[in-house]
């Protein structure tokens, strides 16, 4: 902000933004770091392993995998949107970002982690036609159809993150460039605009609350059916494999829903930006790196599949 002769003052653009980070010593930045690290490259070798055995191993090719594959390209995604450069910037003191960066940063991972909590209902869609109709099952969810939901849920990601983007980016900012996050996020954003940020907020809230709860919903009944359909089954075995399966997706739909909820679905449920922190961490980093073990351990076809590839790999 500067001042005009006759004393009134300008908004100046700002070029470029700081992102401050988690506040603390050396010794905590070199702990953060470490772990940030750590939990960043579990989250790519996690991610990359899934998307190559799935694409390897013919019997993975289902619909059910194929979308599997495609929840770890939007972990690996997004993950990757922001800390590579979080990483940076611990071991920086400038910590900064340009202002185009920063929309850059936003839009991406916006655009992943909407795209991501449509995917999720889509699972539980796909999970529910499987076994609550499976004569029908294999025409419903040919490829071309697999192919489209996907596509679909990309475009509402698209959408979500245009609408976020130029909302948040369109606004003046002049009270401090210095952002009190360690990605660009818009709740941090909105304290640094020096206009009424109401309308931002009834677009951010309204719109994350919408998807997250309608694509909830459908996860919901989804699985009300699934459930249903399991118990008048009369194979112990059948029913043990289905809950198996369902089990790992809805672990993963609860974590990824509620950190979500609790950080964009509710004006205030955040306490401070400290606490936000902690939860960006949680639903950017730590469910990336849960999925792949979430999907993994309690699948026994995905097992398989990596014996299958490390004795091959071994076997050269």
């Amino acid at each position: 902000m500067s001042h005009n002769r006759n004393g009134t003052l300008s908004v100046v653009p700002l070029q470029e933004f700081v992102l401050d980070g988690f506040q603390g010593g050396l010794q905590t930045q070199a702990l953060l770091f470490a772990l940030f690290l750590a939990l960043y490259l579990a989250a790519v070798l996690g991610n990359l392993t899934m998307i190559v055995v799935i694409t390897l191993d013919a019997r993975l090719h289902s619909p059910m995998y194929f979308f599997l594959k495609n929840l770890s390209f939007l972990d690996l995604c997004y993950s990757s949107v922001i800390y590579p450069k979080a990483l940076g910037n611990i071991l920086s003191s400038a910590k900064v970002i340009s202002f185009g960066g920063c929309a850059t940063q936003f839009f991406f991972f916006s655009l992943m982690i909407t795209t991501e909590g449509f995917l999720l209902a889509v699972m539980a869609y796909d999970h529910f036609l499987a076994i609550c109709s499976p004569l029908h099952y294999p025409i419903t969810m040919c490829p071309s159809a697999c192919t489209r939901l996907v596509l679909g849920c990309y475009c509402g990601g698209c959408l979500n993150c245009i609408l976020q983007t130029s909302f948040t980016f369109s606004l003046p900012f002049c009270s401090s460039n210095h952002i009190d996050h360690f990605f660009c996020d818009v709740p941090p954003l909105l304290l640094l605009a020096c206009a009424d940020t109401a309308i931002n907020e009834l677009v951010l809230f309204g719109i994350c609350g919408l998807i997250i709860v309608g694509t909830t919903l459908g996860v919901l009944i989804s699985y009300a059916y699934i459930t249903v359909t399991i118990l008048r089954m009369r194979s112990g075995a059948g029913r043990h494999k289905l809950f198996s399966t369902c089990g790992s997706h809805m672990t993963a739909v609860s974590l990824f829903y509620g950190t979500l909820f609790v950080m964009y679905a509710q004006p205030g449920a955040v306490e401070s930006m400290e606490q936000g922190k902690v939860v960006s961490v949680f639903y950017t980093l730590v469910i990336p790196v849960l999925n792949p073990l979430i999907y993994s351990l309690r699948n026994k076809e995905v097992k398989e599949a990596l014996w299958r590839l490390g004795h091959k790999l071994t076997a050269k």
